[in-house]
């Protein structure tokens, strides 16, 4: 994964500056220390799911085969990257000029974290998809807690807002206002599971 992003790095002469991590499992993560090795550019990950970086195992079920996968793939172990910045709700930062806003949104994972961008765009990792939310029954996750970062942190953003999940395409806040189906008081309020 590292190649192909070091590939169009060079074919548009760009220099990363940071890493931004919205939560800690592993097909979010893995390439996240061999960029670190070749690029030395800050972490961002939310402190809930910093441990994640270096030992990813603890949000997966009992192997379940991706021990013997890393192992096919060359990989061993993982460490953490040299320079990684805990988040907090709420907390902003600027990267090449851009605004960019952390909103903590456990329930994928105790750390899920999706970040506005000069209010422009949500990165919104596992927490939000098009017409549909992460997953909450992996190790770890919480359906109650998603519920509250749904009610609390999503449902308050703005309608402009792109969405750019961590999966699928594209869509906005106010489309998935009005048509997601986690989104509305009858899977909220519990009446619908």
């Amino acid at each position: 994964m590292v190649g192909h992003i070091s590939d169009v790095l060079e074919k548009h002469n760009l220099k990363p500056i940071a890493t931004i991590v919205t939560h800690g499992h592993l097909d979010h993560t893995f390439s996240v220390q061999p960029f670190d090795d070749k690029y030395q550019v800050a972490t961002y990950v939310h402190s809930k799911d910093r441990a994640f970086l270096a030992d990813p195992f603890k949000l997966l079920a009992a192997d379940g085969g991706i021990s013997t996968l890393l192992k096919e793939l060359g990989v061993k172990d993982f460490k953490e990257p040299h320079d990684v910045q805990e988040l907090k709700h709420g907390q902003e930062f600027s990267l090449i000029g851009m605004k960019i806003k952390a909103y903590h949104s456990p329930g994928h994972t105790p750390g899920s974290t999706m970040f506005s961008v000069d209010d422009e765009y949500l990165i919104s990792g596992d927490v939000l998809f098009a017409n549909s939310i992460g997953r909450t029954d992996l190790l770890l996750g919480s359906a109650e807690d998603m519920k509250k970062s749904l009610q609390n942190v999503v449902l308050p953003l703005g309608d402009h807002l792109k969405v750019l999940p961590g999966h699928g395409r594209e869509t906005t806040i106010g489309h998935e206002r009005k048509n997601n189906p986690y989104l509305q008081d009858d899977f909220l309020k519990g009446k619908k599971e």
